[in-house]
């Protein structure tokens, strides 16, 4: 019945579109499933996206089981027919919402990375599911949202059975269902593909959600003419190291491009993502840590110390030129040039206010990583598995404020369509959070 859940998502969207009109709507997303849905939905809608997270209570020795449902903010629901038939008794049931309470809150937190909850007060709530089985879990989301002050509450699914939404008529003020099948088994039989939705799919999406009207600049290209943009060579060690700067009119910070190999200035990505920074009013730095004869010997490509002392040297050189006074200075580190970011920002007195890796080797910079203090947003391919198993770990190392962003269906090189705009808008988005002065 559904490719997938971003198609499903569009067309519900159509439905909703339709049907709410000009209300001030907040699109709330069931994680994990339910987020890839709601995506779809906000971005037709131009509404918020938030998720909303809840927990099923499993029956003890038989979680698969449902006696009830929990959401945030203290909400529980209890099917008491289980209970009984089970013979559930409170002690056990507090145990059990006890650690699932726990996870809740966990999740909340993992998935909205430091954001607050968008406020539902006086707003109408879209409640989002890739589809419902039995409802316990889209009646507790849908409690949520009204303790949270939502003045009407919409469910809506792609898909569900008959009988679930009727038991759930009185949950929400209106349901929207594309279509109710009989016979229905299980939400995953009316998707060609249901692969699992991962916490970091989810991190990423809402995400992209909330960059906000500052990384929409990105794609409309609207930036002043910069007051400097031209060739500059940084002497590091009796090398000479060829760069491009580029200061907006109004720079908001400064951002230094290292790439572990020759090319980093004339790198195509590189200056996609420059470009991006320079709409949002951010200055860029883009040089070559290595010359074109140092790019070829692979040991050179990969000695992360004499990468990092360069990029610190071309640091310095920018700090001392007129444009920089007063501004901060953030990194955007590539492949090897990631690990080189994170080993200079480790160092006592760097003052290096943010760091972004574009398909990095963090892991470069294990002897370093739990000195990091910057912020640091890494940005991996949902297709490029062992980078992104690097990056994983690399952040467990971390102990400064951190986050893994996932691009869905990207490989290395983010040359799917649409991968690099992604990494474009969030590493706008990053740069503007922790660059602009406050």
């Amino acid at each position: 019945m559904f490719r997938e859940r971003a198609a499903a998502g569009r067309k519900l969207a159509e439905q909703l579109k339709r049907r709410l009109g000009d209300e001030d709507v907040v699109v709330l997303g069931l994680p994990r499933g339910g987020v890839p849905v709601a995506f779809e939905v906000a971005r037709e809608l131009g509404a918020p996206l938030d998720v909303i997270v809840v927990r099923k209570l499993g029956v003890p020795h038989q979680p698969e089981l449902g006696m009830g449902a929990i959401g945030e903010d203290g909400v529980r629901i209890l099917n008491d027919e289980v209970l009984a038939m089970a013979g559930v008794e409170e002690n056990d049931l507090a145990v059990v919402e006890r650690s699932e309470r726990a996870e809740l809150e966990r999740r909340a937190t993992r998935f909205r990375s430091g954001r607050p909850r968008t406020s539902l007060v006086g707003r109408s709530a879209v409640v989002v599911d890739d589809g419902i089985a039995t409802g316990s879990t889209a009646r507790a989301a849908c409690q949520v949202a009204r303790a949270h002050g939502a003045s009407r509450v919409i469910l809506a699914v792609p898909v569900a059975p008959r009988a679930s939404l009727a038991s759930l008529a009185d949950a929400a003020d209106e349901i929207v269902c594309l279509a109710t099948p009989e016979p229905f088994f299980a939400v995953g039989q009316f998707y060609r593909d249901f692969s699992q939705t991962s916490d970091e799919e989810v991190v990423a999406l809402l995400h992209r959600a909330a960059t906000g009207a500052a990384a929409e600049r990105v794609v409309a290209g609207a930036a002043d003419p910069p007051v400097r943009d031209e060739e500059v060579v940084v002497h590091a060690g009796g090398i000479r190291l060829a760069g491009h700067l580029t200061v907006p009119e109004v720079c908001s910070g400064l951002v230094v491009f290292a790439h572990g190999s020759g090319s980093s200035r004339h790198s195509p990505r590189n200056r996609f993502v420059a470009a991006a920074l320079n709409s949002a009013a951010l200055g860029t730095l883009l040089f070559d840590l290595l010359t074109a004869d140092e790019e070829v010997d692979r040991a050179a490509v990969f000695d992360i110390e004499l990468l990092a002392d360069r990029l610190d040297t071309v640091t310095q050189w920018l700090k001392g030129q007129p444009e920089a006074t007063g501004s901060r200075i953030g990194y955007f580190g590539a492949s090897t040039g990631a690990g080189a970011a994170l080993w200079a920002a480790a160092r006592p007195g760097a003052e290096i206010a943010a760091v972004v890796s574009r398909g990095g080797r963090p892991d470069l910079a294990t002897a370093r990583l739990a000195d990091v203090r910057a912020p640091t947003l890494l940005v991996v391919g949902g297709r490029d598995e062992v980078v992104l198993e690097l990056n994983r770990q690399a952040q467990g190392r971390l102990r400064c404020e951190s986050q893994l962003a996932v691009v869905p269906g990207a490989t290395h090189l983010f040359e799917e369509p649409g991968a690099l705009e992604e990494v474009a808008r969030l590493a706008v988005d990053w740069f503007l959070r922790h660059l602009t002065t406050p």
